[in-house]
């Protein structure tokens, strides 16, 4: 067929994108795409970093790989402020989605960007600076970085609420929609079970890489005022070992000697949903995400949560009935928690989200995308 046939020339570039979360939103949006035949009326163009990676595309949409995408940032900002431009100067394009953080520079009848990237609205504290020195000068290269270009776009897409009105407030732009991602999971893969006997030794579960704003720490800090006070029957499982980076092995050289800690490294997303059947609580203290998907992921377990008292927790957790909210820079504070959850004698809140999504799937924010 001929693009004279088709409604629309859609343009969809993400190439940056090659493993985790963020390869599981492009893949997210392009199942929306192949479900709902949009592929069918439309033409479709999607820019990859390895084209092996969609092979499962290659029938219903034009696929471009751009292997050097992801060699150095040099060749990234080429590609999308200039190769890009090149490339859509001389073709009739409707819709550009570029689908990492950048807005590229590029000719388009209707343009959004897909911001993921929650790092530029973190503050470091002086005593973090020292384990990732290169993150406080990324995040304030990100944020230069997110500003080129970006009221050219008539929508921006981002996660959350909270980092919808970071993006209002500092780049003075309306037009930004927040699109909750897509979870599906199949807990009979992962053999979801209740814990239905008691157990003599509770169990807290964080599962994270080992980043300085992860806030590992106030779980070993907490777990230390327990142990010092005489409660000993839990155990802590962590997912650092301390030879990932040098926040994780200060962590574990500084406590490794409390035996409730567990550190068990990082582990495969398999092993994770192990813990999630064995575990009795969920605890994550992060101080920055953009979504927070053990969360979303525990929850389907219907075991209880003690997360940070932070905006994106209480968006990524919605309406849920066993889930208490602590300071994540206050250790004495989690310790009586996680006493309380020991004894069996903690109240579990009933939390009620008031915020709303404007898109709740790939499929309606696709069709707010497309119906122009």
């Amino acid at each position: 067929m001929g693009d004279a046939t088709y409604m629309k020339h859609i343009v969809i570039s993400g190439i940056n994108l090659f493993e985790g979360g963020t390869l599981s939103i492009y893949k997210d949006c392009l199942e929306s795409i192949i479900i709902n035949k949009l592929y069918e009326k439309n033409k479709i163009t999607i820019f990859v970093h390895k084209k092996e990676l969609f092979k499962e595309y290659f029938d219903k949409l034009e696929v471009i790989e751009l292997p050097k995408s992801r060699n150095n940032y040099f060749y990234r900002l080429w590609y999308e402020y200039i190769y890009f431009y090149f490339y859509s100067k001389d073709r009739d394009i409707d819709i550009w989605l570029s689908l990492h953080d950048i807005t590229p520079n590029v000719k388009a009848k209707r343009r959004y960007v897909y911001c993921h990237n929650a790092s530029p609205f973190y503050k470091m504290e002086k005593s973090e600076v020292k384990f990732e020195p290169k993150l406080r000068l990324f995040n304030l290269f990100y944020k230069y970085l997110y500003a080129i270009n970006i009221k050219k776009n008539d929508y921006v897409i981002v996660q959350q609420n909270w980092i919808k009105e970071e993006f209002k407030r500092l780049f003075s732009i309306n037009r930004v929609l927040v699109a909750h991602p897509n979870i599906s999971l199949n807990l009979e893969e992962h053999e979801a079970q209740e814990n239905i006997s008691k157990k003599d030794s509770k169990m807290f579960f964080y599962p994270s890489i080992p980043r300085v704003f992860k806030n590992f720490e106030v779980i070993c800090q907490a777990t230390r005022i327990l142990v010092e006070k005489g409660v000993t029957h839990f155990n802590v499982v962590l997912t650092m070992d301390g030879k990932e980076n040098e926040y994780s092995r200060y962590v574990v050289n500084k406590y490794n000697y409390l035996e409730n800690i567990n550190f068990v490294g990082l582990i495969k997303r398999t092993e994770v949903f192990d813990y999630y059947n064995k575990a009795d609580f969920l605890i994550f203290p992060s101080k920055l995400e953009s979504w927070g998907l053990p969360i979303t992921e525990f929850k389907l377990f219907n075991k209880p949560l003690i997360l940070a008292n932070l905006a994106y927790a209480k968006e990524t957790l919605g309406s849920y009935d066993k889930a208490i909210f602590f300071n994540p820079i206050n250790a004495e504070e989690l310790a009586e928690i996680m006493e309380t959850a020991i004894n069996d004698t903690i109240s579990w809140e009933q939390y009620e989200t008031s915020v709303a999504p404007d898109s709740a799937s790939w499929k309606e924010l696709l069709d707010i995308i497309f119906s122009y």
